[in-house]
């Protein structure tokens, strides 16, 4: 079994009398330490599956499994602790609390499981100099570029060293200089610590970093 897992994943929604079949039994694993990108055309179920794997969403029919526990098995309380220990989430729109500085928005996921910041200061600081922004510890978002802003995001999604990271769309909001900074990013975060990564992109210059792409078309996945 792998380390994140999913067995016939099914997700429909109803838009008054009709069923939007978003999900229609996606059957995949992923393995510790892979990249993997997520491509399809839009509405083809790319961020719903996203969403369904990081417990942000439940499905219809089917299970996601992480490090051998079934989601669907978890209350919510369990759910959320999972979600904030380990499952990483990075945005499009970065997602930075305004008037956090970047080291305190990094600490973000601590402070909200009720760690002391102080203990984890050296982890913070880490994390800065890992995306080359330790001189920019003290500076707010506004004070900060997109690139830079995404860079922040990530050292926050490592910030608990989650057992996965799910990053949607990532580089959708910078330039294209930018952009290709938060991919050599990820992709030393997966070389060098071995960290699993599955990311949703329509670029398929931003794929070609992964190790492996699986595409969604109409809500089945093509291996």
């Amino acid at each position: 079994m792998g380390l994140l897992q999913t067995n016939n994943l099914q997700k429909q929604y109803q838009m008054g009398d009709v069923t939007v079949h978003a999900l229609r039994g996606v059957d995949f694993v992923v393995e510790k330490g892979e990249f993997i990108a997520i491509m399809g055309p839009s509405g083809s179920g790319k961020s719903t599956l996203l969403h369904l794997l990081g417990g942000l969403d439940a499905p219809s029919e089917g299970e996601v499994t992480l490090a051998g526990v079934r989601l669907a098995q978890m209350d919510d309380d369990h759910l959320t602790i999972v979600r904030r220990r380990q499952i990483g989430f990075i945005f499009q729109f970065f997602n930075l609390l305004p008037t956090l500085t970047a080291a305190e928005n990094v600490a973000l996921p601590l402070l909200i499981d009720g760690k002391r910041i102080a203990d984890y200061r050296a982890r913070i600081d880490e994390l800065l100099a890992l995306v080359s922004l330790a001189d920019r510890r003290d500076h707010k978002p506004h004070q900060l570029s997109g690139g830079q802003q995404q860079r922040v995001a990530i050292a926050r999604a490592l910030i608990t060293d989650p057992a996965v990271i799910l990053a949607d769309e990532p580089t959708g909001n910078l330039d294209s200089a930018s952009g290709m900074e938060i991919l050599q990013l990820l992709r030393r975060a997966c070389t060098e610590k071995q960290q699993t990564i599955l990311m949703v992109t329509h670029d398929s210059q931003a794929a070609a970093v992964a190790d492996r792409v699986v595409r969604l078309r109409d809500g089945r996945m093509d291996l």
